[in-house]
């Protein structure tokens, strides 16, 4: 199988996760299995199926946390420079807007648009790979073609 390329931050963020799910939610949810038990038919239990769907999700998400941080390439972007590459800062104005934005763009299991995460694999992260400050890039987006004028690059 392919490496997935991650940040330090993205790697430690779902190691967290991981030691969660493992040490409160999986006995948490345990317990709380025990006591539906105790409550009799377990046919008519809803307490009891309840407990025994959210076991079946944090298992499946302890599954694939454990896969992913196997499989993780944890690549710091203070080591990088030049053109823009995975774990680039990269400061954008919209040439048909005049709105900035910046996009760090990182790896698919750690991406998050609120927090200005890009996946290395999006439409704006795949155009602007190989570019480099000044450039000007049209990106094909789900929302249409857009135009963007790039201001910085910064690999921290």
């Amino acid at each position: 199988m392919d490496k997935f390329p991650m940040t330090r931050a993205g790697f430690t963020a779902l190691e967290t996760e991981l030691k969660q799910l493992k040490s409160v939610e999986r006995p948490t949810i345990i317990q709380a299995i025990a006591e539906a038990r105790e409550l009799g038919d377990l046919k008519e239990n809803a307490e009891y199926h309840s407990a025994r769907e959210k076991q079946g999700f944090i298992e499946g998400r302890i599954k694939e946390l454990e896969s992913v941080i196997g499989l993780a390439e944890v690549i710091d972007p203070k080591t990088l420079s030049g053109t823009i590459k995975f774990g680039a800062t990269v400061k954008l104005v919209d040439e048909d807007t005049d709105e900035e934005k910046t996009w760090q763009i990182v790896g698919e299991h750690e991406a998050n648009v609120e927090k200005a995460l890009l996946n290395v694999k999006s439409p704006i992260a795949r155009g602007l790979i190989g570019k480099e400050e000044g450039d000007s890039v049209e990106v094909r987006t789900p929302g249409g073609l857009k135009s963007y004028e790039i201001l910085e690059v910064v690999f921290k």
